[in-house]
């Protein structure tokens, strides 16, 4: 199918973030009583919606987290992003270089969306096309948000090319039966057969 439109996923697709999280997360696990190291807070939740992360790691301390472990979370995740965010290596030149219609869609609230865009130079390139799946109500990987996305940019869903670095994400994209290409650096053993990975966005354009 020809590729009419380009979905790009955020946090860690288009800006580096997914460690620095998954170092805050680990700290505030810690905290409460769980303890995990960044790493496998990072193979445990990527991608996953917070609401879930939060449940899982409830069932795994074995008692509720506080009820403002999600704010500070928040909190902290924004300090940590502002201290040391950077965007993905090519990911300004990717998209000053794009022919394609294309946006941003991701399972963050809009806030830190655009706080992770803003900090790396990248939100005037999204202006206006910024879906977030608080907004619209479907997280991955139910195909909703992929779906308003496509329709927002007036593109068949079938001509879409999804750009993700997690299985939620990939999920979604097959879901929603669009193209996808996974962002994935090193070998993912979930990733399903037949998808197409890059290990940097400097290899995007040959997938045009």
């Amino acid at each position: 199918m020809t590729i009419q439109a380009i979905i790009f996923d955020c946090d860690g697709t288009l800006v580096d973030s997914e460690t620095l999280g998954a170092v805050v997360l680990a700290e505030a696990l810690l905290e409460a009583g769980l303890e995990m190291t960044a790493e496998q807070t990072l193979q445990a939740f990527r991608g996953k919606r917070l609401a879930l992360a939060m449940a899982e790691a409830t069932a795994m301390l074995g008692r509720p987290l506080a009820a403002d472990f999600e704010q500070r979370l928040r909190d902290r995740t924004a300090e940590a992003l502002r201290a040391g965010l950077r965007e993905m290596a090519g990911a300004t030149a990717l998209v000053e270089a794009l022919h394609l219609p294309f946006c941003v869609a991701s399972n963050a609230p809009r806030a830190k969306t655009e706080l992770s865009l803003t900090l790396t130079g990248l939100l005037p390139h999204f202006a206006g096309r910024i879906f977030s799946a608080y907004e619209v109500g479907s997280w991955k990987p139910d195909p909703g948000l992929f779906l308003h996305a496509a329709a927002a940019m007036g593109t068949p869903p079938a001509h879409c090319l999804v750009v993700e670095d997690s299985e939620p994400g990939v999920q979604a994209a097959l879901a929603a039966g669009m193209q996808v290409v996974a962002l994935v650096p090193e070998a993912a053993p979930w990733l399903p057969e037949g998808v197409r990975s890059i290990a940097g966005l400097r290899e995007l354009p040959r997938h045009l």
